[in-house]
């Protein structure tokens, strides 16, 4: 059972981008249940091909009522990260990131984001990125980490609530759709293996994680 409250994390702020119209994030599932994918930062490689991923479903989510909202917890990079396509939704600002504190979404520290950096699958999410014209960079908040909460119509209730672990956790298209009780015909972008000596230098300067 969630544990997140509704009620206050409702009440947070957030900017819409196209507009720079402040909003409460519960307005947005007022009328319709959503999927607010929360990124770690707009420049992240590994983001922008979770941002892909789950943009794959946008389609099938909008046929069913269902709204695809991306959440970042600052303004740097969002015009690159829009003009690049990544992400198939509207997308707010969390300025405050009173939303990513409400939902235990955790932060990182000068000392262990370089190991997370250089985790395993991290690596293999970035590989995969690279090998689909996905980059990255080092601009904006390093450590701050994401997730996922999907909302049903109204607020009726949590259907997820996921927080990350590590830079590369994601919930797969098949568990997002599995929330919502839709079913979809998307085949998810696969994660290749990769030697574990293997793009340790890459996961730092071209993920920027």
């Amino acid at each position: 059972m969630s544990s997140v409250n509704l009620t206050g994390l409702g009440a947070n702020q957030v900017k819409n981008t196209t507009s720079g119209e402040m909003v409460e994030i519960g307005s947005l599932w007022r009328e319709q249940t959503v999927v607010l994918f929360f990124l770690r930062r707009f420049g992240c490689q590994v983001c922008r091909w979770m941002a892909a991923e789950v943009s794959k479903l946008e389609k099938d989510l909008k046929a069913n009522g269902v709204a695809l909202i991306g959440i970042g917890p600052e303004e740097t990079g969002v015009k690159e990260f829009k003009d690049g396509g990544f992400f198939k939704g509207d997308i707010y600002i969390d300025e405050k990131k009173q939303c990513y504190n409400d939902l235990g979404f955790k932060r990182y520290n000068a000392v262990n984001v370089i190991p997370a950096a250089m985790g395993k699958s991290v690596r293999e999410i970035a590989s995969k990125a690279s090998a689909e014209g996905i980059h990255g960079n080092f601009s904006g908040d390093l450590l701050q980490s994401g997730g996922m909460l999907i909302v049903a119509k109204g607020g009726e209730k949590v259907l997820l609530h996921f927080v990350q672990k590590t830079p590369a956790d994601n919930v797969s298209l098949e568990d997002i759709t599995k929330a919502l009780g839709i079913s979809v015909n998307v085949q998810a972008g696969e994660k290749p293996q990769v030697k574990q000596e293997a793009f340790v230098t890459s996961s730092l300067f071209d993920t920027g994680i």
